[in-house]
């Protein structure tokens, strides 16, 4: 790894960090990170050659496998016409009628750049439409770097020890509550101690950035419940999960409609793309058409809408789903397996392309503070171990994994042969 280590020390001298993204250092799992080179199908090839079985996958766009051909060919025939206009392109029409077709709750939506773009967006709409200020989120979900959402954040705050960032003022956040996922009555009291005074509620239907936690008990049901009878806008922040754990996305999964929905990821097929959408009468309070203001340069670039668009068009279907679904129970019940047999306290989760590690002897993994429990050191090995043998996991422990199309059960077996090395390391240490 001699290139990727003088790379990231050229790096520090002009990035901070020596990367664009805290999470990327690999700081938490105690190595200099990998530079990647180039990709293809469930590979990744650092700038050493090394190659790697990837369930990272870019942090989830790479549904289909890196650089899948119609993707590509999108991109290239796309350049052909211009890079950017600044202006209305009929690619961005037909990226806001595919998202409309799969996700019901959806009749209009504005295309933005990120999932913080999303995000923010969606939460300073809902305090426009509803005239009221204060937000719910929950402990150890993460919405993007938005001020006031820098609270008890997840993911890369979490890997550092930092669940709110420095330089936010405190008056950014007092209007900002923070409830318990999977625990409705902390949902109840923060209603009920904040009567007639929140406008929105947002959250991950399935965490994906303290790890994997699905909802459990009808939690999402009883939250759009509350909701109603509060005139809560309930904003799902699908930017993870959308396309990614069914075809009609985590809402379709649980049957659970949100007043406004954040996307990302996958509808940017690996570029640049995210968006938000919901109903035509809180969508409408949107700039030009209403007093909610919100614009971007190159928000609906028509590069992106057509890597996005192959993407969907690509990916569409249930049978893909549950080809997905299959791989990811196929890899963390084989890893469970392995794990029992070295009495390594391990436990999974998963759902549609999306899974979860922990090392804990915990029974069930459903609350941040359950995911604070389990052993950072096990993880920490298991990774490095892994790494080393050519698997190429997240390098955290708070971060959820993917798997894509392209991978294959012979891949998925390979993974599951690599981790009896790393299980076997851990079982000396206990």
């Amino acid at each position: 790894m001699n290139n990727s280590e003088k790379c990231f020390q050229q790096a520090k001298l002009s990035i901070p960090g020596g990367v664009n993204s805290p999470v990327r250092s690999f700081s938490s799992v105690k190595r200099n990170p990998l530079f990647i080179d180039s990709a293809k199908g469930a590979y990744v090839f650092d700038i050493d050659g090394n190659e790697y079985i990837d369930y990272v996958g870019s942090w989830g766009p790479m549904i289909l496998g890196h650089n899948h051909p119609k993707i590509q060919e999108a991109v290239i025939n796309a350049t052909n016409k211009g890079l950017s206009f600044g202006a209305p392109t009929k690619p961005e029409i037909t990226m806001a009628e595919l998202i409309k077709k799969h996700i019901s709750s959806i009749d209009k939506v504005r295309m933005v750049n990120s999932g913080t773009e999303a995000t923010m967006s969606a939460i300073r709409l809902a305090r426009g439409y509803t005239g009221k200020s204060k937000i719910i989120k929950f402990e150890g979900c993460y919405h993007g770097h938005v001020d006031s959402l820098l609270v008890k954040a997840g993911s890369g705050a979490l890997t550092f020890g930092k669940p709110s960032s420095a330089g936010i003022p405190d008056d950014t956040t007092k209007d900002t509550l923070v409830c318990q996922f999977n625990d409705i009555k902390s949902v109840e009291q923060a209603i009920k101690n904040n009567e007639n005074e929140i406008a929105a509620l947002i959250i991950e239907p399935v965490a994906g950035n303290m790890n994997c936690i699905l909802p459990k008990d009808n939690f999402l049901k009883k939250i759009r419940e509350l909701c109603n009878l509060n005139k809560i806008i309930l904003i799902f922040d699908e930017v993870m999960t959308g396309f990614r754990v069914n075809y009609k996305s985590a809402q379709g999964y649980y049957d659970v409609q949100p007043d406004l929905t954040c996307l990302g990821k996958i509808i940017g097929g690996g570029l640049p793309a995210a968006a938000f959408g919901g109903k035509s009468e809180i969508m409408d309070m949107l700039a030009p058409n209403g007093p909610v203001y919100q614009a971007g340069t190159l928000s609906g670039n028509p590069i992106a809408m057509a890597a996005g668009t192959a993407c969907l068009q690509t990916l569409m279907n249930e049978k893909n789903f549950k080809d997905l679904d299959h791989k990811s129970k196929s890899l963390t019940s084989g890893l469970l397996t392995v794990a029992n047999d070295y009495k390594v306290p391990f436990k999974t989760s998963q759902i549609g392309g999306m899974f979860g590690l922990f090392f804990t002897n915990q029974e069930s993994i459903s609350t941040f503070k359950d995911v604070n429990q389990c052993n950072q050191e096990h993880f920490l090995k298991f990774f490095n171990e892994m790494l080393d043998q050519g698997i190429y996991l997240a390098p955290s422990s708070f971060e959820a994994g993917f798997i894509s199309l392209a991978h294959t059960q012979d891949l998925i077996e390979q993974t599951i042969n690599a981790s009896e090395t790393a299980f076997k390391e851990i079982a000396k240490v206990i």
